[in-house]
């Protein structure tokens, strides 16, 4: 179990070097100077010669991108070319806006997917919760924002229509302006994981380990909770690692859309800005992030099943256990 769990950890950092390195030569690649963006099109030569020594971006690449490295693990990401802040503050306070709004909408998601899922095995609802999570895959979230915005907060007035209120300042302003934020991410990743709680629940009804449930008295509801949900849980955790990633994209659209001060609004303002290393930080914080729950996936499926963990060598080898 040590081994595997040593395995996932290893191939997280490998996958978070390369990542790393694709950032950096991406952004690299991008013509003009940071410099010169920076000081703008009147700058002189002098100042950009300067500026760029400050920077580090008149040295070689790969001591760039040691010195781009070294000072992440020191949480220093450098500062601004824009505003002149420092990257790291900046990027603890905004991805603590998009950590709320993607946790939120990914625990909702899994928590109406578990309940859809279930009452989908059992007839006639299997057919209308199909066809709701069709319609939920097929809206895009930027679309589900915009209905929800115009009926909740428009005509019937229940909701801001955007906004941000830090939690420590007004807890009720806070919760009532992430509602629709939320709800509109979890219409379309709660559509899709339902599908995959349904499939995997009904592969499950025909094992034999749901027909020895029965045997022992257990009903069909008790039977899928005590070993169906478990048996379910590895596909759909897998599925749902995978999801995360639209996930992100999408809290990107939302958060402009709902003007939240988040990670998303903040890499489209430097994008637009040509902040290199704003841009820089930014994405690589994001996959960190993806890569993160990933892991999370990974330990947590070994964890739930015991056929992923190694079997030990005597059994392996056909020797008596």
């Amino acid at each position: 179990m040590l081994r595997i769990v040593c395995g996932h950890v290893l191939r997280f950092a490998l996958l978070l070097v390369l990542g790393s390195l694709a950032i950096f030569g991406m952004l690299r690649v991008v013509p003009g100077n940071p410099a010169e963006v920076a000081l703008g099109v009147t700058a002189t030569d002098s100042a950009v010669a300067e500026l760029s020594a400050r920077m580090g971006t008149d040295r070689p690449l790969p001591e760039q991108y040691a010195r781009w490295v070294a000072g992440m693990l020191r949480g220093d990401f450098g500062s601004s070319l824009a505003s002149g802040q420092p990257i790291g503050p900046l990027l603890l306070d905004r991805g603590a806006v998009s950590l709320i709004l993607c946790g939120s909408a990914l625990a909702l998601s899994l928590l109406l997917a578990v309940g859809l899922g279930m009452l989908a095995t059992r007839r006639p609802w299997g057919g209308i919760v199909a066809a709701l999570s069709q319609v939920g895959i097929a809206v895009p979230s930027f679309l589900a924002a915009i209905a929800l915005v115009m009926v909740f907060s428009l005509r019937l007035g229940w909701f801001p229509a955007n906004g941000w209120v830090p939690p420590g300042d007004n807890l009720a302003g806070f919760l009532s302006r992430m509602v629709l934020p939320v709800l509109s991410l979890t219409a379309v990743q709660a559509a899709i994981l339902t599908r995959y709680v349904r499939s995997a629940l009904l592969e499950a009804l025909h094992q034999d380990y749901m027909r020895t449930a029965y045997a022992t008295g257990r009903g069909r509801a008790r039977a899928l909770i005590d070993h169906g949900l478990r048996n379910a849980a590895v596909p759909v955790l897998t599925v749902t690692g995978l999801q995360l990633t639209s996930l992100v994209v999408g809290a990107v659209v939302i958060e402009k859309v709902f003007v939240l001060p988040g990670l998303g609004s903040l890499l489209l303002s430097a994008v637009n800005g040509r902040d290199l290393l704003l841009v820089q930080g930014i994405v690589m914080v994001l996959v960190l992030f993806v890569l993160l729950v990933n892991l999370a996936v990974d330990v947590t499926t070994t964890l739930i099943d015991p056929r992923l963990r190694p079997a030990r060598r005597g059994v392996e080898e056909g020797a008596p256990a």
